[in-house]
């Protein structure tokens, strides 16, 4: 009779990011084990000379230090790494032969450019971590995409180090950098715990979130997000799946099914909408309040008349300050609305896609299905297939 596979888990467990991992590898485990799994939510090095002891027969860890990627080599069992922060310790995996768990920092960036993009925000920010590669990368995302659609202005990061004590003298450097800031603006930040942090150093700025600024994260840790005021908006990723494949290929490296370097990529999954981004940000007013007419009712079968009768202006005259506004119609600001609305009840619930069509405020099932092949190139039932 086979051995069970003894597998060591030192991921935190005080986050979103590393709970949502755990459970991926935990569902793994249940379908494909029996596995026995040994956690260490923190203290990863102090755990590390206790592993022979343990009888580790492989591991999937958060890299804190080049030291820790070296001591965890010589061990010589199968290793998954959770994305090191630091550029010298991404290569330095990569030359031990280190597999690693990586977030789509593009694609996240795009995700949260865009939800800015969608409240109409004309002026953009950015605030990073130092010594952190994908917040690094982020960055240069997050510009470039904003630059491809004419909005060079994003102001300079001010990256800051997680290891810092010293908060208040932070928070009033921070401060500082948001009062310098033109307004309105909307401002990504790396992750939930920094955007925490721009929401606090508002109040010591004396600015209105978010009127003012609108903020949005990354990782969508929900008990953080709902407890920050305002609650913070936030880009969800798709962190179970990323600890089921983690634990599928440290599987079939234990079995030899693989060997060398692979990655394990962590996607985003849609912009969560809270209040620190619950704002219109046009300089139009008009098309603003068509704007939030719209997300107000898409969801209730409304039309392009009943926007332009809110509006209270001819349909023409609409449709052109529209296009220089937001660069859209009306009718594709109604389709993209109810397509969003669509794709969260697809993946966050059971309903048939008929009824995911009604709910959504498409006025028939063929009109949701032309709109997902158009934008997503796939059928709803397919669309929550691939995504679920």
């Amino acid at each position: 009779m086979a051995a069970i596979p003894k597998v060591a888990l030192l991921l935190e467990t005080s986050r979103q990011y590393g709970r949502q991992l755990l459970r991926g590898i935990a569902r793994y485990a249940r379908q494909h084990g029996p596995w026995s799994l040994v956690v260490s939510p923190g203290h990863f090095e102090r755990e590390l000379p206790q592993m022979r002891n343990w009888g580790a027969d492989a591991i999937i860890a958060r890299i804190a230090s080049p030291d820790m990627a070296f001591a965890i080599k010589k061990l010589g069992v199968p290793v998954v790494a959770l994305e090191a922060s630091l550029e010298k310790s991404a290569c330095l995996n990569a030359s031990l032969g280190i597999s690693e768990i990586r977030p789509d920092s593009a694609a996240i960036a795009r995700a949260a450019a865009e939800h800015l993009l969608e409240r109409g925000f004309r002026r953009f920010a950015y605030l990073g971590l130092a010594d952190c590669l994908w917040s690094y990368e982020r960055q240069a995302e997050f510009k470039r995409y904003l630059a491809d659609r004419g909005f060079e202005s994003v102001a300079a990061s001010t990256p800051f180090n997680p290891e810092k004590d010293d908060w208040e003298e932070e928070r009033d450097s921070l401060a500082r950098w948001l009062r310098e800031l033109p307004k309105p603006i909307g401002l990504m930040a790396c992750n939930d715990d920094q955007a925490a942090k721009v929401l606090d150093a508002c109040l010591r700025a004396g600015l209105t979130v978010p009127d003012d600024l609108a903020v949005i994260g990354v990782d969508n840790d929900e008990l953080l997000c709902e407890l920050s005021d305002p609650p913070l908006s936030s880009v969800a990723l798709d962190l179970e799946l990323a600890g089921y494949d983690a634990a599928l290929l440290l599987d079939e490296q234990m079995s030899g099914r693989s060997d060398g370097v692979h990655e394990v990529v962590v996607k985003p999954r849609w912009a969560v909408a809270r209040r620190s981004t619950d704002v219109i940000a046009q300089d139009d007013r008009v098309v603003a309040a068509a704007l939030r007419f719209i997300q107000d009712n898409a969801t209730r079968s409304i039309q392009v008349p009943d926007v332009v009768e809110h509006a209270g202006l001819s349909r023409r005259s609409l449709e052109r300050r529209f296009m220089a506004s937001v660069g859209r119609t009306v009718l594709q600001e109604l389709t993209r609305c109810r397509l969003d609305r669509a794709k969260r009840l697809l993946l966050e619930t059971n309903l048939p896609v008929e009824r995911v069509a009604s709910v959504a405020g498409f006025s028939a099932t063929k009109c949701m299905t032309r709109a997902f092949r158009e934008s997503e190139g796939a059928l709803p039932h397919l669309y929550r297939q691939l995504h679920k």
